[in-house]
């Protein structure tokens, strides 16, 4: 609830935030749409992880990460940031 009123007042971490917990149906129902507009307006303020999350839901919006054992491995995983090897491949 405090993520959401927080991603209504523009703050870009939670609006990431809100977005993979709509993404991934954490205390909210799954809603990939929802997920989706959420991240648009954090990668639109230049929040690298929603930008991130965004390119991943896109090609296939039908679905997510569902609420299994992706969405657990998820929250440990790190996002490669500026610079790193992402970046060298291009």
């Amino acid at each position: 609830r405090y993520y959401r009123l927080a991603a209504e007042q523009g703050l870009a971490d939670a609006q990431f935030n809100y977005g993979v917990f709509c993404e991934c149906g954490r205390g909210v129902p799954q809603d990939i749409g929802e997920a989706a507009r959420y991240y648009r307006l954090a990668a639109g303020q230049g929040f690298a992880q929603s930008q991130y999350h965004l390119g991943k839901i896109l090609p296939g919006e039908a679905g997510g990460c569902g609420q299994g054992a992706t969405c657990r491995a998820r929250r440990g995983r790190s996002i490669p940031r500026a610079g790193g090897a992402a970046d060298r491949r291009r």
